[in-house]
């Protein structure tokens, strides 16, 4: 079991190369990835089921300790992200599908992933698991009517179905999970290391999966998305953090509302716009989910160099 963690922290250390490998293989070789289509939303549920596991009980005391942070940094996710994609969309002219797809990647929660790069980061990483809990627990609902409200102009939103498919794929199996941990507590921890790789593993499968059924059509739209998809993510960064500062966050809390707000669950977000949309509009989504670990793999690793003033004064 421990040779089986070992691997399973490997695969999780290497994300991005794993994506690449993904993508390379999907473009030379689509027809290994297509036939899997079909079994994304099991696949995505199986993905959350294992993050479900890694929490507990006590990851949801923030929410009730400290709900006002809570609430104002749920408010700063879905605000920001969706308001921003809408500014690219009208900017850059997107056609319809990547309209869709950049203003999904917005409106969809925050990912499971801003814990780990808090944590890096020095910021409070239990404000960022709530934030993470709490915006994935209204996205059934929240979600859908961002892009009703948003994106209904780009293509017809499917609301009741979309959100039945996100409580299918994202809120039964988290729970499921939950439930899972708290009876199987023992046999659980020792697979802890598993659960992330697989996560790591259907990213780049998702990745992968998009590549494949755009192969056609790459080339001609790849540099506009990529465009979006780093103003999109800077604008949730750099305005996550200005939301931290208007709401009288200290910096740790800053710096974990800049990490939150500029890192969504794009996975669920290239899900949703096979499902609903298109396999051009999963495209903003797949780019989205390897460049925002990037980009907040870099500033986590910035923000680990400067210390809070606050604390150097506590040690000094």
């Amino acid at each position: 079991m421990h040779l089986i963690n070992r691997i399973a922290e490997y695969f999780t250390d290497y994300l991005v190369f794993w994506v690449v490998i993904a993508v390379a293989a999907a473009y030379f070789f689509p027809q290994a990835f297509i036939p899997l289509k079909p079994f994304i939303d099991w696949f995505f549920a199986a993905t959350m089921f294992g993050i479900g596991a890694l929490l507990s009980v006590k990851d949801f005391e923030p929410i009730f300790k400290k709900p006002r942070l809570v609430i104002l940094g749920i408010l700063a996710q879905f605000t920001i992200m969706p308001l921003a994609a809408v500014i690219i969309v009208r900017l850059l002219d997107l056609p319809p599908a990547l309209a869709f797809g950049l203003i999904l990647a917005g409106a969809v929660p925050d990912a499971m992933a801003a814990g780990v790069m808090s944590y890096i980061a020095e910021a409070d990483v239990a404000l960022s698991v709530a934030l993470t809990t709490g915006t994935t627990l209204i996205s059934p609902v929240v979600t859908p009517a961002l892009m009703y409200f948003f994106a209904h102009e780009y293509v017809p939103i499917q609301f009741w179905p979309m959100m039945q498919s996100i409580m299918l794929m994202v809120i039964v199996p988290l729970f499921l999970g939950l439930t899972a941990r708290h009876y199987f507590k023992r046999p659980v921890e020792k697979m802890r290391p598993v659960f992330p790789a697989f996560s790591t593993i259907f990213i780049a499968f998702i990745c992968g999966l998009v590549v494949a059924l755009n192969r056609g059509a790459l080339g001609g739209i790849t540099v506009i998305v990529f465009i979006s998809v780093v103003l999109l993510n800077i604008s949730g960064l750099v305005l996550g953090y200005g939301a931290g500062i208007l709401f009288k966050f200290n910096r740790k809390q800053r710096r974990t509302l800049a990490i939150g707000v500029g890192m969504q669950n794009a996975g669920l977000g290239a899900v949703l716009a096979i499902k609903y949309a298109s396999a051009e509009a999963a495209i903003p989504n797949a780019l989205f989910a390897t460049w925002c670990i990037i980009s907040a793999a870099v500033l986590a690793s910035i923000w680990n160099r400067m210390p809070d003033p606050a604390e150097k004064q506590e040690g000094a």
